[in-house]
């Protein structure tokens, strides 16, 4: 029966699993970045895509603008 004293004294200490451990702490850690990232990202690329597609629309609004302009000139003239 122990007295007293650090539990450390008595208990081995195994290398290799508290190496183990750590480095699934690492990967953990790693990975929880990559996800926090990888969030950012989607977020970022959904932002683009709505401003890619404002463009587009903006573009074909001004087509049928001058299109419409074009047309009401051409009844207004014959």
């Amino acid at each position: 029966m122990r007295e007293g004293g650090s539990r450390f004294l008595y208990d081995s200490f195994d290398a290799a699993a508290a190496r183990i451990e750590a480095n699934e702490r690492v990967a953990e850690e790693r990975w929880s970045g990559l996800e926090y990232r990888l969030g950012q990202i989607e977020g970022a690329l959904d932002r683009l895509e709505k401003r890619v597609w404002l463009g587009v629309y903006g573009v074909a609004a001004f087509l049928l603008t001058e299109g419409a302009q074009v047309l009401l000139k051409a009844a207004m003239r014959g």
